[in-house]
């Protein structure tokens, strides 16, 4: 395995594997990337230069079904940060049984900088770039840090000009009028809280008596915030990039939203404000919010938050990993050793690629299904496998992530075992 992000990551598989019984063969296979790209995107600029972006796509897994997983514009997108991400997609998609391999993109920039018409160039290069390496019964994209509707729809239909033909099923997350599903947009969100509420009940907790802080006020982290503010829990701390707010009485969640909505630039396609200009509440930094005394703290940002250097300093019971790899290895560790219940990525924000899958399903079937339809049976998923990861933890008395681990790597292993050695080389030759 490469060091870094991709190294932590596998730390985890390590881990699980001891509770499973598939072959060292699938074993083997899962501890590295299938297919790994990495592109050069030429963006001609409004003022009539020209700028080489960087762009990865890795397909880290397909035993099970095409590569599944989203593209993200940051400036911290690298290799390994890619491999990282499709890594755990592979478990995730396991582990909500849906019929995908892992895979992930991105493109190293920052997003704010360019504007609607330079990130429409970027946005088609990319495909441009990587169109032979994707398709719908290949490796399909989906909106991610940074993206959105709008984006996808670039994408979607830069590929369609390519094949000649309306491709729909590449991308998830489209616009409606492009063939996107209903609840897309609030699926990661929205699958999060229904894991709370599965999992919550299980330990008595009051919503009324439960204080939660939410790292990240984003597509994902604004949405769970509202529906717990909503369901009666205290939300008393949000942040976003540039800082965070934090009242020990509660926030006015949907205030803060609508606030967000309405300061927007009305052609911008990236929210420009921040919770920071939000009202008479004590300021606080990212890295405060985290250590703050509350029941449930939902990191909903990106990777890293919580490592072995903040581990201790750690007050929440109870943490729901909205963001993929917020909590390191050692800092798990530390968690584990405090008595704090940390509930894994793979598990918690999986409601994104089960609608994901949904949307996929409706665009070959050309049948689409309502708002309600669509939540309804992201619910009956999330809450299923849910209580089957906290079954398999009781079981053998591990933790939530280890336990959704294993549920997974037994899927996995199936799949793997059963195609057996086609794609095993030796000495040149098919064996």
């Amino acid at each position: 395995m490469m060091n870094g992000l991709l190294a932590d990551a596998s730390t985890r598989l390590e881990k699980a594997l001891k509770y499973t019984s598939i072959s060292e063969d699938a074993s083997e296979r899962l501890k590295h990337p299938k297919t790994s790209l990495s592109v050069s995107i030429p963006v001609r600029m409004d003022d009539g230069s020209l700028r080489i972006f960087q762009g990865y796509r890795v397909r880290y897994d397909d035993t099970r079904g095409p590569g599944k997983g989203g593209v993200r514009y940051h400036p911290n997108v690298t290799m390994d940060e890619v491999q990282s991400l499709a890594f755990w997609m592979t478990f995730k998609c396991a582990l909500l049984n849906l019929p995908f391999g892992g895979a992930k993109g991105g493109i190293t920039l920052n997003p704010k900088e360019l504007s609607k018409q330079e990130l429409e160039r970027l946005s088609r290069g990319y495909i441009e770039a990587i169109a032979d390496f994707i398709g719908p019964d290949i490796d399909i994209l989906a909106p991610d840090v940074y993206t959105n509707q709008m984006i996808m729809g670039w994408m979607m239909d830069q590929y369609s000009i390519i094949q000649r033909k309306i491709t729909p099923g590449v991308v998830t997350g489209k616009p409606l009028t492009m063939g996107g599903s209903q609840g897309r947009d609030t699926a990661t969100g929205t699958g999060a809280y229904y894991v709370i509420q599965t999992i919550l009940p299980k330990f008595e907790l009051i919503p009324e008596k439960t204080t939660v802080a939410v790292q990240g006020f984003g597509k994902a982290g604004a949405v769970i915030a509202e529906l717990l503010a909503k369901s009666g829990y205290k939300v008393v701390a949000v942040s976003d990039s540039k800082g965070g707010i934090y009242t020990e009485n509660g926030l006015d969640i949907l205030s803060i939203r609508n606030y967000k909505k309405e300061h927007r630039g009305i052609t911008a396609i990236y929210c420009e404000d921040t919770v920071c200009d939000i009202g008479d509440h004590e300021s606080i930094t990212n890295e405060q919010l985290l250590e703050l005394d509350v029941d449930v703290l939902i990191p909903a940002a990106l990777e890293n938050q919580i490592t072995a250097d903040n581990a201790n300093n750690i007050k929440a019971k109870f943490i729901f990993e909205v963001a993929n790899g917020p909590i390191t290895s050692a800092a798990d560790s530390i968690l584990e050793e405090k008595g704090i219940y940390v509930f894994p990525d793979i598990l918690v924000n999986a409601g994104g690629v089960t609608v994901s899958y949904f949307e996929w399903v409706q665009n070959r079937s050309g049948l689409y299904w309502t708002r309600t339809e669509v939540n309804e049976r992201m619910k009956d998923k999330m809450m299923t496998e849910a209580e089957q990861v906290w079954a398999i933890a009781q079981q053998d008395g591990v933790s939530m992530r280890t336990a959704a681990y294993i549920h997974a790597l037994n899927r996995l292993g199936d799949a793997l075992d059963a195609k057996g050695t086609r794609d095993y080389y030796v000495n040149g030759s098919l064996h």
